[in-house]
């Protein structure tokens, strides 16, 4: 399954790298990666609906076209309340698809603001960790010893 996305560093074929500590996907590079994927994946969608959002507003202005040439041509009313209708339904589409834009900005905004706050947080720790050259626990292992680290 081909997402389409950029290769995002600390992301190996959708399954997280930890860096080398191993663990399963909870280490920092693996953290950072689904974030940035993230991130990534609501830039895509808002793009998406921004084509969509188009599509529809240009299908029901043609709608409305049709609907009028329908009215001067004497179509049966109904026929033309039906395209009409059509109309209405493909503008709220195209609006429904704004709100999705708008939802794909935050979630972008907040993923982008995360990895920023867990770079800052965490990224020293993982500097000095890699340098010192000693194996380190697999990420979680002092939670689930209930000792800190």
């Amino acid at each position: 399954m081909s997402d389409n996305l950029p290769a995002i560093p600390g992301m190996n074929n959708t399954v997280a790298s930890t860096g080398g500590t191993g663990g399963g996907g909870l280490g920092f590079l693996a953290l950072a990666g689904r974030t940035a994927k993230l991130a990534a994946s609501a830039l895509f969608l808002k793009e998406g609906m921004h084509s969509l959002r188009s599509h529809m507003e240009a299908n029901s202005t043609a709608a409305l076209r049709l609907a009028e040439m329908c009215g001067q041509a004497e179509v049966e009313p109904r026929f033309t309340s039906m395209i009409e209708d059509v109309s209405t339904a493909l503008t709220g589409v195209a609006e429904a698809s704004g709100d999705m834009v708008n939802a794909a900005d935050s979630v972008d905004t907040d993923a982008r603001g995360f990895n920023g706050a867990h770079e800052q947080e965490y990224r020293p720790g993982y500097e000095a960790s890699n340098g010192s050259g000693v194996q380190q626990a697999k990420p979680g292992f002092y939670r689930r010893t209930g000792r800190r680290n």
